[in-house]
């Protein structure tokens, strides 16, 4: 197995197993700066108690990437999770730079990639302190990416890699993804959201079409319109526009 390459920027902590990389990002993050600084990442293999958004199980065999990079950025804790679409962002090249011809990839509303129209890779944001105008102690960025396996009973298809019809190495992919995020991270800190939010719309998949969005206690449909300057959805609902700040995107016919 090649040694992998990713810019020195990053402080690389490797694990065999691990419970959860961002369980663990967040116990060195607690630790403080010198222990645990700005773009420490730590790496697993494998996973035995990954997990995604709200609590759900994400199933980590050997094979895959999972990665929880530690960041602290000067901004407010608002501002910093917009890191999750300059996260998307920054997969989506990453898989550009190493596709075969003839693949589909988009970004899902809020921080899924698909590849082929199914879910190929995941981001979680977790942060510890701050407020609306307090930059955060920290923020955990999680990625996890299906590289030679997939799970077979979710809601939303899944895909990996190897299924598509890549041939890539876990190496590869990890040195394809560090480096687009160091890129895609510089246009945001040197430009803002604005920039970002425009790139994310033309990669993404959905909009101004029906959609179902699933929150912790109800399903809305409309039309996908558009996200707003802080990367919420809206939601046309017959002529009236609903903000969503989180939830779960459904295509009528995708959904299981």
């Amino acid at each position: 197995m090649q040694q992998y390459q990713i810019p020195s920027l990053y402080n690389v902590i490797k694990y065999e197993t691990i419970g959860s990389t961002n369980a663990e990002a967040a116990r060195l993050a607690a630790l403080g700066e010198e222990v645990a600084p700005d773009g420490t990442l730590v790496w697993a293999l494998e996973q035995t108690e990954g997990r995604g958004r709200r609590g759900r199980n994400w199933q980590s065999p050997t094979g895959n990437l999972y990665t929880s990079l530690i960041l602290r950025p000067e901004v407010p804790l608002g501002q910093a999770a917009q890191l999750g679409f300059v996260a998307a962002l920054a997969v989506y090249d990453a898989l550009g730079n190493i596709a075969p011809a003839g693949h589909q990839v988009h970004c899902k509303w809020p921080n899924d990639i698909l590849l082929n129209e199914k879910k190929v890779a995941g981001i979680l944001l977790e942060s510890q302190g701050g407020g609306a105008e307090q930059p955060a102690e920290w923020l955990i960025l999680g990625m996890g990416l299906n590289i030679d396996s997939h799970p077979q009973d979710t809601d939303f298809p899944a895909t990996c890699l190897r299924y598509e019809g890549f041939e890539c190495s876990l190496d590869e992919v990890l040195s394809a993804y560090t480096k687009s995020f160091l890129s895609w991270t510089n246009r945001w800190l040197d430009r803002g959201f604005e920039p970002i939010r425009k790139d994310w719309q033309w990669r993404s998949i959905g909009r101004g079409e029906e959609i179902d969005v699933r929150l912790e206690t109800q399903t809305l449909s409309g039309v996908f319109e558009d996200i707003d300057e802080d990367g919420a959805l809206l939601l046309n609902r017959g002529g009236k526009i609903q903000r969503i700040t989180a939830g779960d995107v459904f295509f009528p016919g995708s959904a299981g």
